[in-house]
């Protein structure tokens, strides 16, 4: 019945998204939104979409495994993320998801779980045999995600979040690495008066900004903060939320974030970051990947560092406390979960965590079995650093619901222009939440 309920629901906003949606077929079909990873798709092919390619991300992980250890192919479609929820729902109000598809964990995913249109990938995975291969850290991130409902999704990436700096800047300026908020704003200020811009921002994409707001919120109320928000034990009104809007407001106040933030997007954050116009840069350590590519890092990998979010005065965070996410999960289709399916899940995730780390060097959900001798000092730092996590914060938006996430992410670009307060910023929040 919920699973009913769920596709007539979305089903009856079918027909007011037609406009949109045939304008973003045409936007897939001028970019390659279908792509077959080896021929032309054929009956023997797995449907993956995703907002990746055949060679972003890893993809090309899941391609390799594909062709060396099956007979079929992979069907990758492309769609932007900024269009893949509403279209993973309308597919899943037509009874038609892809085999396999990226997708938002957190509310969105919640949903799927709920009308029963998703696989339990912790049983999957017991039957198969693989199970054992998952970071039990990053099973409990992802169950937590799913307000406890259980295993729905594969944790293709196991990101911390944090504060990547420019170790060249901060040794010419005297600047020690904060581990309090206030000596990271002293360090903000000492960079601004000799002409340093402190952070890159990519205010353009929004969700950037928010994680600032996040970030000192998991300090002053601990790590399951946005999660006692959802359950109704703290008020996104309190003290130490408006604090929070008013610590970041006050940033971009102050030209921490340079002119134009929010008309800067995640590429050019990091372009500025990488070419050493910005000392510090908030971000997940999927970023790691655009550090390696020595065509747009002009500082150095050797020249970067990174410090996990700064205590706050009378909060209750730790350090060894860590903002964290699993990025885009892949989840699958509970209704063509077959003996093909069974079949490529066990070619692609058997030895996920290590074929990722050798090709991508990407730190995973998976448990790696022989690092590689040639890993990268930046990769090796943060393994390094996940070893030291005792427990993880979700991001602000994690249990929004989507018109909630988007006010929060609107709202957040308002609040660094100074078109609204912090105690209005949080009171809209609040009148969504209710």
């Amino acid at each position: 019945m919920k699973k009913k309920a769920f596709q007539l629901m979305l089903a009856m906003i079918l027909s007011l998204l037609v406009v949109g949606c045939s304008s973003n077929s045409e936007n897939e079909e001028s970019t390659g939104g279908d792509e077959t990873a080896s021929g032309e798709t054929g009956e023997e092919s797995i449907h993956y979409l995703s907002t990746n390619n055949a060679s972003g991300g890893e993809v090309p992980v899941y391609v390799d495994q594909t062709e060396e250890k099956t007979d079929y192919e992979l069907d990758i479609e492309t769609v932007p993320q900024t269009d893949l929820v509403q279209k993973i729902q309308l597919l899943s109000a037509s009874n038609d998801l892809p085999e396999a598809f990226d997708f938002e964990s957190g509310k969105p995913l919640q949903e799927l779980i709920d009308a029963d249109a998703v696989l339990d990938v912790e049983k999957a995975f017991k039957e198969i045999g693989i199970y054992e291969n998952l970071n039990p850290g990053a099973v409990d991130l992802l169950k937590r995600l799913s307000g406890g409902k259980g295993l729905y999704a594969v944790p293709t990436e196991l990101n911390l979040e944090g504060f990547w700096f420019n170790k060249q800047i901060f040794e010419e300026h005297g600047i020690e690495v904060p581990t309090t908020w206030d000596e990271m704003l002293n360090a903000a200020e000492t960079l601004h008066e000799n002409g340093v811009q402190p952070f890159a921002v990519a205010g353009k994409e929004k969700w950037p900004i928010t994680r600032l707001i996040n970030a000192y919120v998991m300090r002053y109320y601990g790590v399951e903060a946005m999660e006692k928000v959802s359950r109704g034990e703290l008020d996104i009104t309190d003290e130490g939320f408006v604090e929070a809007a008013n610590q970041v407001k006050s940033m971009a106040d102050n030209g921490y974030f340079g002119k134009g933030a929010n008309t800067l997007d995640a590429d050019a954050a990091v372009d500025m970051f990488l070419q050493g116009q910005a000392a510090m840069y908030y971000m997940g350590t999927w970023a790691i990947a655009d550090f390696h590519n020595e065509d747009r890092n002009q500082i150095g990998v050797d020249n970067i560092g990174f410090f996990n979010v700064p205590t706050v005065e009378g909060g209750v965070g730790t350090l060894d406390e860590y903002n964290m996410n699993a990025g885009l999960i892949v989840a699958f289709s509970k209704d063509k979960y077959d003996d093909k399916m069974k079949e490529w899940i066990e070619a692609v995730f058997s030895d996920y965590g290590d074929r990722a780390m050798q090709d991508l060097g990407l730190i995973t959900g998976f448990n790696v079995n022989e690092m590689p001798e040639d890993i990268s000092p930046l990769t090796k730092l943060i393994s390094e650093e996940i070893d030291n996590v005792t427990n993880g914060a979700l991001w602000f938006e994690a249990n929004f619901d989507a018109r909630t996430k988007q006010i929060a992410e609107d709202n957040a670009q308002l609040l660094i222009s100074d078109s609204i307060d912090p105690e209005v910023y949080m009171s809209e929040l609040a009148k969504e939440i209710e």
